[in-house]
């Protein structure tokens, strides 16, 4: 059993489709959440090499600023073909003008061009951090497996949710509402995502 979160917490995104889902998974505990963002807080180097080790630096960096406690995700589709890339380098495949169809784009034309036979198999990977004021620190994970589909599909969710299909479904991510993502509340038996999976670990370590 982790340390008990009540009252308030920063959610250290500034990325408006990680935080209306954070917002969403977060709602049904009573905790209020304010963004970095909403707090004029600067967004830190994500300098490590794992999904883990970069949701942990956003969230230490928010909590010191702010000191609250803080919840940070960090997430990414890895392909399997192209050995897991785009991975931590999710975000940037789709450059400063976050242009995710251009990405999805791009993980299209690789993965031909390695000759891969479909279906092209990929996983979402979600860590997240939790980190207080004092230096305590929780993190989770989660993941779900799928293949890829082309053309995208759905405007449903954000990223590069359009163009990948969970395992044992038969609609992509963009075509599924937050309900049907996540299964809120979030709790095991119908948690989907691979945020909701990491959250539903949280959820047990961590919240009322």
């Amino acid at each position: 059993m982790g340390r008990r979160l009540s009252g308030k917490i920063v959610i250290a995104t500034h990325n408006a489709g990680k935080l209306r889902e954070m917002r969403e998974l977060l709602a049904p505990y009573g905790i209020e959440a304010i963004s970095a963002g909403e707090l004029g807080l600067g967004e830190p180097d994500e300098t490590a090499s794992d999904f883990a080790g970069n949701a942990l630096i956003k969230a230490q960096a928010a909590a010191k600023a702010a000191n609250l406690p803080a919840f940070a995700d960090d997430s990414g589709l890895c392909v399997t073909a192209l050995g897991g890339a785009p991975g931590i380098l999710s975000a940037r495949w789709a450059g400063e003008s976050k242009d995710f169809y251009a990405a999805m784009d791009r993980i299209r034309r690789e993965v031909e061009a390695t000759g891969a036979k479909e279906p092209w198999r990929a996983y979402f990977i979600s860590a997240l951090a939790l980190c207080w004021p004092d230096g305590h620190v929780e993190t989770f994970e989660g993941r779900v497996d799928g293949d890829l589909v082309f053309p995208p599909k759905g405007t449903a969710g954000f990223g590069y949710d359009p163009c990948f299909k969970p395992d044992g479904h038969a609609r992509t991510f963009g075509e599924m509402t937050a309900e049907e993502k996540h299964g809120i509340p979030a709790d095991g038996s119908r948690a989907l995502s691979h945020r909701a999976r990491a959250f539903q670990a949280l959820a047990r370590g961590c919240l009322a």
